[in-house]
């Protein structure tokens, strides 16, 4: 079942043609590769958009990081913009993934064991940082501190035993950056 060319295809299959066809490196390759982003990003943020408008309460961490990754990859490794799907996703995961872990807490913690009880009160301090810090990266960008990405950022490793790349701490610590070189 074959489907019609859409135009930046045709375009591409041009240059395709005029290189002698497509090599790795080649201008076609480049640009079916950024085609291909765009693509993915177009297809995440239909899924995660409509998540959003429809059940915002069902945003995961995943959703944020899959929105996340296509749209870095589609602005050539930038952090997605305030205010963009992706910004709203995480902030949304971050208020949905503390709420569960609020409840979660308040009814086992009387059943737990000292150790596990530490190690869920160190999830629900990240969690607790990751909303209210993580809101502010979406609303207020300019306004985030080094101290609050520091605090996010220690409260992530405590939490987990480590930073996981392109996560809200690390995008704290690149807003703060990109702050101070203002």
């Amino acid at each position: 079942m074959a489907t019609k060319p859409t135009e930046a295809s045709q375009v591409i299959a041009d240059v395709a043609k005029a290189e002698g066809g497509t090599t790795k490196g080649s201008k076609s390759a480049q640009m079916q590769s950024e085609l291909t982003k765009q693509r993915n990003l177009e297809q995440t943020a239909a899924k995660v958009g409509s998540k959003l408008e429809t059940a915002p309460g069902s945003i995961t961490k995943e959703d944020a990081q899959a929105a996340h990754r296509a749209e870095s990859r589609a602005l050539g490794g930038q952090q997605p913009a305030s205010g963009s799907v992706t910004s709203q996703a995480q902030h949304e995961a971050a208020v949905n993934e503390g709420a569960t872990s609020a409840a979660t807490t308040a009814t086992t913690a009387a059943s737990v064991d000292p150790a596990v009880q530490s190690q869920m009160d160190r999830q629900a301090n990240f969690e607790d940082a990751a909303s209210k810090i993580g809101g502010k990266l979406v609303n207020e960008p300019d306004n985030v501190t080094k101290e609050e990405a520091d605090t996010l950022h220690s409260r992530e490793q405590r939490a987990f035993g480590h930073t996981e790349k392109g996560g809200l701490a690390s995008q704290a610590q690149s807003q703060v950056a990109e702050n101070e070189k203002s």
